[in-house]
């Protein structure tokens, strides 16, 4: 258990992490360009996206830390995670293109490969642990809902 819970805990850093740099990211264009932008009428408001975030990656955190927990050495542990930190990459990289380099577009392409990436990670971290996997799935919702939110914004600009 004492394992386990070490693991978990170093999830949550690594994910929070990153989702600090990606809000460092966003944040300098948040109050400017975004600001700009023709949004559509279901876009939540600014204040919204920072507690969401936070229990997302909490969630991530301890999703990973308890697939880790079951031995890297196993082969479905080491493909769970390793699609896992990919889909984390895309995650802090949509931050950087959509919102550092201003590019809606792209920043599209991105998130409908995270999206991809995130479903194979689901798959792969439920033959470890349905539980982790599960844990999982209010990211997989926001993320389908931040996709369409992209595409709208790419759109409507």
């Amino acid at each position: 258990m004492k394992r386990k819970l070490t693991y978990i805990i170093i999830g949550i850093i690594i994910c929070s992490t990153i989702g600090f740099l990606s809000s460092v990211v966003t944040q300098s264009s948040v109050n400017g360009w975004y600001m700009t932008l023709n949004k559509p009428s279901f876009n939540p408001p600014n204040w919204i996206f920072a507690p969401v975030w936070t229990a997302l990656y909490i969630l991530m955190g301890i999703s990973a830390g308890w697939v880790w927990a079951k031995g890297f050495h196993h082969k479905w542990v080491k493909t769970g995670l390793y699609h896992f930190g990919f889909q984390l990459l895309l995650n802090g990289l949509w931050s950087i293109v959509f919102f550092g380099l201003k590019q809606p577009f792209w920043g599209l392409l991105v998130i409908l490969t995270l999206l991809v990436v995130l479903i194979l990670t689901i798959k792969w971290f439920k033959v470890v642990s349905k539980v982790a996997a599960n844990l999982l799935i209010p990211y997989l919702i926001w993320i389908c809902f931040a996709t369409v939110l992209n595409y709208k914004i790419w759109e409507l600009n």
